[in-house]
C-alpha cells in the first residue's frame, strides 16, 4: 500500500539519521520524514563532533554500526584529543568538521541506503489505536502508516527564536517550526514542557586580526572516530583563541535590561553547562574574562563560529560587544546569535528501550528527550532505531547498561532521573568510566552491533583480527621477562611505555603492532588493578541490575513503602531493582522492601505452580 512502512522516523537530524539507517539496515521498510530534505543532518550550532565524554559516545555509535564516526572522519578539518595529559578514562576525541560536507555526507548515506525512503513532510499528528502507534498524519493531509514510529524532532516543536526583544516562530533560524505535533502528544496523555538553548554569532574571518589571537593547532597524530578510518580525508585547519574582557562585560551589564533571558521574555530553562555569555557575566562577576574559540565552519568559507559566546542580546549590543574583543575590533557579523525555546517530552515517560510507556511502538530520541548535543542525540537515535526494528520483528529489545556504554549511562539517567534542563554528557556522570574508554568502544559494543545486524562482514573481520592481535601482544608482554619481572609488571613502573619496551625487544618488534594495538595493551596493563576493582563493583551490583520488576506491579498495594516512594515508583516504573535504586528519593530501605516483596511474589508463584 502507498505510505505503508514498518518504521517511520520523524526528523532528519543527527538522531533521525541514525534511527532511520539502523531500522532500514535491519530489514525494515523505513521512511524518514523531514520538513526539508536539503537540511538532513544540518549542524545547527557548532560544526564540531566529540568532546568530553561525547567523543566516547561517537566511538560507541561506530562500534554498534552507526554512521556519525564515519561521517566525521570524512569531513573533519581539525582533530584534538582532550585531556591528553590525564588518564585514559577521561581522554576524549574531538573534531572540527566542514559543516556543508558533513551534512552532504550523511544525506548521501541516507539516500543510498536500501529500504530507506526520504520524504519531504511536516508531521502534524500521531495515529494511535488501543494504546499502540499506527502511524502519523502529515501537514499535507496524508496518512503514513507504520508498526513503529521514532520521534526525533530536535528544537522544532513549537520553536520560538529570540534576538533581543524580537521574537519569531521557527525550529531553526530561517526555518518553520512544527506547531501541531506537541498538541497531538498532549492529547495522547504525554506531559510536554519547555526548554531553551542558544547559539553564538558567526563572523567573517577575513575581518579578524589574528595577530591578537592565540593559534590553536590540531593534533599531529589524529585520534579518528571510526575504527575503520586509517588516514586523513581533508586538509586540516587551525583554530584561534581570544577572550572577553571587562569592557565587554560592562557593555553586557549596561544592556542587561534588554536581554530576553533577564526581561522575563524567555521563561524556559537553558543549559547550565553551556550558558550564554550574558549569564556567565552576571553569574560570575568576579571573572574578568571568558575564553572564546574562533572555529572555522568549513574549507570553502571564511565564516567562523565563536564558541563560548552564545547569546540572545539585541543585535546592536552584539555588534558593540564583538568590537570590544581583542582581534574582533573591526569584525563583520555574518549571523547574529539567538536563543530558541522549544517543547520537549520529559523522558521519565520512556522505558530504557526509548519506547514510550503510554503508546507501544512509539519511540523518542534526541532533544525531544531533553538532551543537548549532536552526539547524545545520535546515540539515542541509534538505540531507538534498533529497538523500533526489533519491535517490528518481534525480537527482544536491547538495553545498554551503565557499565557497557556512555549511551547506557545517558539513557538510564534520562528515563530514571529525568531532566529539567538540557542534559549534557560528562565523564563524571559514569561511575565506571575506566571501563568506558574511547579506545575500547569496539571491544565493548561491536558484538552487540553484529548481533543486531548493523556490523557488516568486512567490519566484523577487521574487529576479530584486531582483537586477536591485542591478545597476541598481551600474551607476549605477560610472558617475556627482564630482570626477574615480566614486561607486564614493568609497564606499571611510572615513565615506562610499551613503545619503548617494544623498541628494545626483538620478539615484540617482529609483531609490528599498530599504535592502537599498543595503546590497548598498555592501558590494560597499567590500569589492571583499577579495572579489576571496577569490574568487581559491577559484579557486586549485578544482582540488583538483573532482578526484574514486573511491569504490572501496583506500588500502591505495598504499604511498607513511603507515599513519596510509591508515587515515584508508579510514575517511573523501573524495570530492575538497580534502576529503582537510582531514582532520586528512593533509598536503601525502599529497595529492601521491594526485594522482600519480589521474593514473596516468586514464592507465591512457585507454590501456585506446584499446587497445579
Amino acid at each position: 500500500m502507498p505510505n505503508e512502512y514498518d518504521v517511520i522516523v520523524v526528523g532528519a537530524g543527527h538522531a533521525g539519521c541514525e534511527a532511520a539507517l539502523a531500522a532500514a539496515r535491519m530489514g525494515c521498510r523505513t521512511a524518514l520524514l523531514t520538513m526539508n530534505p536539503d537540511t538532513v543532518a544540518l549542524m545547527s550550532c557548532n560544526p564540531a563532533i566529540g568532546g568530553l565524554a561525547k567523543g566516547q559516545i561517537v566511538r560507541e555509535i561506530d562500534a554498534l554500526g552507526g554512521e556519525m564516526g564515519k561521517a566525521t572522519d570524512e569531513t573533519a578539518i581539525q582533530y584534538r584529543l582532550l585531556n591528553r595529559s590525564k588518564g585514559p578514562a577521561v581522554q576524549s576525541p574531538r573534531a572540527q568538521c566542514d559543516r556543508k560536507l558533513y551534512a552532504a555526507s550523511m544525506k548521501r548515506r541516507v539516500s543510498e541506503c536500501p529500504g530507506l525512503t526520504l520524504v519531504a513532510e511536516t508531521v502534524d499528528a500521531l495515529i494511535a489505536e488501543d494504546g499502540r502507534i499506527r502511524g502519523v498524519v502529515g501537514a499535507s493531509g496524508r496518512e503514513y502508516r507504520a508498526k513503529a514510529v521514532v520521534l526525533t524532532t530536535g528544537t522544532f516543536l513549537k520553536g520560538l527564536i529570540h534576538v533581543g526583544s524580537e521574537k519569531s516562530v521557527g525550529g531553526r533560524i530561517g526555518e518553520p517550526s512544527a506547531e501541531r505535533l506537541s498538541d497531538s502528544l498532549r492529547r495522547l496523555g504525554f506531559v510536554v514542557e519547555r526548554l531553551k538553548t542558544g547559539t553564538p554569532p558567526r563572523i567573517d574571518g577575513r575581518t579578524v586580526d589574528f595577530t591578537k589571537c592565540a593559534e590553536q593547532p590540531g593534533d599531529a597524530e589524529p585520534c579518528f572516530f571510526s575504527f575503520a578510518t586509517t588516514r586523513l580525508a581533508l586538509p586540516q585547519r587551525v583554530c584561534w583563541i581570544t577572550h572577553t574582557n571587562e569592557r565587554v562585560h560592562e557593555i553586557i551589564r549596561r544592556n542587561i535590561d534588554r536581554a530576553p533571558l533577564y526581561t522575563g521574555q524567555i521563561t524556559a530553562v537553558g543549559p547550565r553547562y553551556c550558558p550564554s555569555v550574558e549569564t556567565k557575566v552576571m553569574r560570575f562577576p568576579e571573572k574578568t574574562s571568558h575564553l572564546i574559540f574562533l572555529e572555522p565552519e568549513g574549507l570553502d568559507t571564511e565564516e567562523l563560529y565563536l564558541n563560548g559566546l552564545a547569546t540572545s542580546i539585541p543585535a546592536d549590543v552584539q555588534e558593540e560587544m564583538l568590537h570590544g574583543i581583542a582581534g574582533l575590533e573591526r569584525v563583520r557579523v555574518a549571523r547574529y546569535g539567538y536563543a530558541i525555546e522549544y517543547d520537549y517530552v520529559p523522558p521519565t515517560q520512556l522505558f530504557a528501550t526509548l519506547e514510550t510507556k503510554l503508546v507501544r511502538g512509539l519511540f523518542h530520541a534526541g532533544q525531544i528527550n531533553g538532551t543537548s548535543g549532536y552526539e547524545e542525540a545520535a546515540g539515542q537515535g541509534l538505540v531507538a532505531g534498533i529497538n523500533a526494528a526489533r519491535s517490528v520483528r518481534g525480537d527482544e529489545p536491547i538495553v545498554l547498561r551503565r557499565h557497557e556504554a556512555y549511551i547506557g549511562v545517558l539513557i538510564d539517567d534520562l528515563v530514571t532521573k529525568g531532566t529539567e534542563e538540557p542534559y549534557r554528557m560528562f565523564t563524571g556522570r559514569a561511575e565506571h568510566r575506566l571501563l568506558l574508554r574511547s579506545d575500547n568502544a569496539d571491544r565493548r559494543l561491536t558484538p552487540i552491533g553484529r548481533a543486531s545486524g548493523l556490523v557488516d562482514d568486512g567490519s566484523w573481520s577487521r574487529f576479530e583480527e584486531k582483537r586477536a592481535r591485542i591478545g597476541e601482544l598481551a600474551e607476549w608482554v605477560g610472558r617475556i621477562r627482564r630482570n626477574g619481572k615480566s614486561l607486564d609488571e614493568l609497564l606499571r613502573t611510572p615513565g615506562v611505555t610499551l613503545a619503548s619496551l617494544i623498541a628494545e625487544t626483538e620478539e615484540l618488534r617482529a609483531l609490528a603492532p599498530e599504535r592502537e594495538i599498543v595503546e590497548a595493551v598498555e592501558i590494560e596493563s597499567k590500569y589492571r588493578g583499577y579495572i579489576s576493582r571496577q569490574m568487581r563493583e559491577v559484579e557486586r551490583l549485578r544482582e540488583s541490575e538483573d532482578r526484574r520488576i514486573p511491569a504490572e506491579i501496583d506500588y500502591e498495594t505495598i504499604p511498607q513503602l513511603r507515599r513519596e516512594a510509591r508515587e515515584k515508583l508508579s510514575r517511573i516504573r523501573p524495570s530492575t531493582l538497580g534502576q529503582a535504586a537510582r531514582i532520586s528519593g528512593i533509598g536503601p530501605a525502599e529497595i529492601s522492601v521491594l526485594r522482600i516483596y519480589l521474593q514473596g511474589r516468586r514464592r507465591q508463584a512457585s507454590d501456585a505452580h506446584e499446587a497445579k
